[in-house]
């Protein structure tokens, strides 16, 4: 079968395959609540609770600081993303998907429980960033995991659909994490939400915990990586056959996460705490405008997506940072109106740039690497674009408008990173039609792969 008479072949998604798009979308979706739990209550909360000296004496570097607990889970993402991606290259995508999910989640009730500053002085800090180490270690192997295992139960002409999956987990993550902060901004005083109400979002995350095991526990392993064991082909060291063979596709997959990452942490983390703290606005309100601005982001992505399989991931890809690129310094002045519903339109314009840049990405990634070292490959430039790109941007974005005091300085930093971005994506070529079964080293980056297609599932 080709590539041509694919679509025809079978146009309906089978009962196995909404088991995965469904045990990848609940995996990641809880994985990233938990993630952005922790980044949006570090805008908010966290600096008076955990670092009461530094807030007391200089509440501005209290927040600065804050915001770098953020990044520092980052760091450890490659270590996270080395250990899984040779695991889930060895023993399979389903069981490191299990593993990574419990771990977050433990991780992140652990936070909900921690004593204060007030309470054990220094140790509060010490452990609440050990924890943070823990799931940034999660993050790191979960989404290699998540993507493989959708595009590997892809049909050829849904690559990009399926892919789309698990990368809309961030958005929904994205929405509960700040609906649920609105919702207990909202029934409790400002002097209940910093003593105590903080801490129900992070203690939620064993519900969902509970809810994301079981979906996963019931998804089968994907048959790209059965194949590869029944014919007993894994390599003996992947990691090292990873950058032996493909450094530079790890190289350009982390040089073209940056921008997106970067500008999706400013969503999750810095406006919300931008808004409210230096422009004033009501914090309810900024944290109902920035939910329903993320669905935006569900949508997009879901369509990025979806129009790779059409168009291509690269063009998709290139219109999604064009868009992000021009958005940039409108974006912030219509923030800077203080106007509620102009903060919204804003986020919500920002997130088409957003899903268009984010949503192919799974797809494209799986089809750079040989399926021997795609675990590794992806998990590793992914985990790499995310300590360059959004690591500490919410921190970076604090520094230049207490810096500068002008909003637009954080837009010019974006709109570098998107150039960046965009070229490294350029460099990467098409990936559309990639052959996911063959074991050897593929072409140089940048040849399209359309020659290499094969039909049916892949």
């Amino acid at each position: 079968m080709t590539s041509q008479t694919a679509p025809q072949a079978r146009a309906r998604t089978t009962r196995e395959e909404r088991k995965v798009l469904a045990g990848t979308l609940a995996g990641t979706t809880i994985e990233w609540y938990d993630f952005f739990i922790y980044a949006q209550a570090a805008g908010l909360v966290l600096a008076p609770l955990f670092l009461a000296p530094v807030s007391e004496d200089s509440p501005g570097l209290a927040t600065v600081i804050s915001l770098a607990t953020i990044g520092i889970s980052f760091l450890f993402r490659p270590l996270g993303a080395i250990v899984a991606g040779r695991l889930g290259d060895r023993l399979g995508r389903k069981r490191m998907l299990v593993f990574t999910l419990v771990l977050m989640g433990a991780a992140t009730a652990l936070i909900g429980l921690l004593p204060t500053y007030g309470q054990i002085g220094v140790l509060a800090p010490v452990l609440l960033i050990l924890l943070r180490v823990l799931q940034g270690f999660s993050a790191g192997g979960e989404w290699g995991g998540a993507a493989l295992m959708s595009v590997e139960h892809a049909p050829l002409h849904r690559r990009g659909l399926f892919g789309a999956y698990p990368q809309i987990g961030v958005p929904i993550g994205m929405i509960l994490a700040t609906g649920v902060l609105w919702v207990l901004t909202t029934v409790t005083t400002p002097e209940q939400f910093e003593s105590w109400g903080w801490r129900i979002p992070f203690l939620f995350s064993v519900v969902l915990i509970g809810i994301g095991y079981l979906i996963r526990r019931a998804v089968d392993e994907s048959p790209v990586f059965e194949e590869m064991r029944q014919r007993r082909r894994e390599s003996s060291a992947p990691l090292r056959d990873l950058f032996r063979h493909n450094t530079r596709q790890v190289v350009l997959s982390a040089l073209t996460f940056i921008a997106n990452n970067a500008a999706g942490y400013l969503l999750i983390a810095f406006f919300i705490a931008y808004a409210s703290t230096t422009l004033e606005m009501p914090r309810s309100s900024v944290l109902l405008a920035t939910t329903l601005a993320s669905f935006g982001w569900l949508v997009f992505t879901l369509y990025g997506g979806a129009l790779s399989d059409r168009i291509g991931r690269l063009r998709t890809f290139q219109i999604g940072y064009a868009l992000v690129f021009a958005w940039m310094i409108p974006l912030f002045l219509l923030i800077d109106t203080r106007n509620i519903w102009l903060y919204g339109i804003a986020l919500f314009a920002l997130t088409i740039g957003l899903g268009l840049s984010y949503g192919p990405m799974s797809a494209m990634y799986a089809e750079m690497f040989p399926v021997a070292v795609r675990y590794s490959g992806v998990s590793i430039g992914y985990a790499l674009g995310a300590i360059l790109g959004g690591a500490f941007a919410p921190m970076i974005a604090e520094v230049l408008i207490q810096s500068t005091g002008w909003s637009g300085s954080i837009g010019l930093y974006i709109m570098g990173l998107c150039v960046i971005s965009f070229a490294a994506v350029t460099a990467i070529g098409e990936t559309r039609g990639a052959d996911l079964r063959v074991a050897e080293v593929h072409e140089p980056a940048g040849r399209t792969a359309a020659g290499r297609a094969t039909g049916g599932r892949a």
